[in-house]
């Protein structure tokens, strides 16, 4: 399986890059029992160059389409992005805009953000999981948000295995090799529903219906 992390910090080190792997760890973690699983990191700030020139020429540099085509193959994306003006940063929103817009129809997607107050966590809500339910992706139920006084503190640790299970389950089921049904013998059903008909000559009819 193939899993994808797109991380829109912009620093170095980035907690928003600290959140995308621990959510990616976690993920994997759960998936590995049943399969291998292949990590793949996009980190927007390395693309920002291209995807403006996305925006003005129209085509892909080479970084940027490779890019794109890892999410596009990916079995489940995990993406993070830093909170700026109480919504998600313009290089993370640029980055799915130049993405073709059937690419995550079906694609399994847990959402995260970071920002400095808990007091933006509601991003989750009012920004991402509506951004992506236009693309037709599959959001899991638990998003996931760090401010800056979560880092160590209780609950954190609990929703991100939260989140990740529910992201590891979906790719599980979606990579389950489906069992071909039997056959279907619509010449055997047809004799058995006409042996089991019987059929009353039109004339016997008519012969009960003057009797009574």
């Amino acid at each position: 399986m193939r899993l994808v992390v797109v991380s829109a910090g912009l620093s170095v080190p980035s907690s928003t890059r600290l959140l995308a792997d621990r959510l990616s760890a976690a993920t994997a973690g759960r998936t590995a029992a049943g399969a291998d699983v292949d990590v793949e990191v996009v980190e927007l700030r390395d693309l920002a160059v291209e995807i403006a020139h996305n925006f003005t020429n129209g085509f892909p540099g080479r970084k940027l389409a490779a890019a794109l085509a890892a999410v596009t193959a990916a079995d489940g994306l995990i993406v993070v992005t830093p909170v700026f003006s109480a919504s998600y940063s313009g290089l993370f929103k640029s980055f799915f805009d130049v993405i073709d817009p059937d690419a995550l129809a079906g694609k399994p997607v847990l959402i995260a953000a970071t920002g400095g107050s808990a007091r933006h966590s509601l991003v989750l809500e009012h920004a991402l999981r509506p951004l992506f339910s236009y693309l037709r992706a599959v959001v899991v139920p638990t998003a996931v948000y760090a401010a800056s006084e979560d880092w160590g503190a209780q609950g954190l640790p609990e929703r991100i295995e939260r989140a990740a299970a529910e992201l590891a389950t979906l790719m599980k089921g979606l990579s389950a090799p489906s069992t071909p049904s039997a056959p279907v013998n619509h010449e055997r059903d047809e004799k058995a529903e006409k042996s089991e008909l019987t059929v009353v000559p039109f004339a016997d009819q008519l012969a009960a219906l003057a009797a009574r």
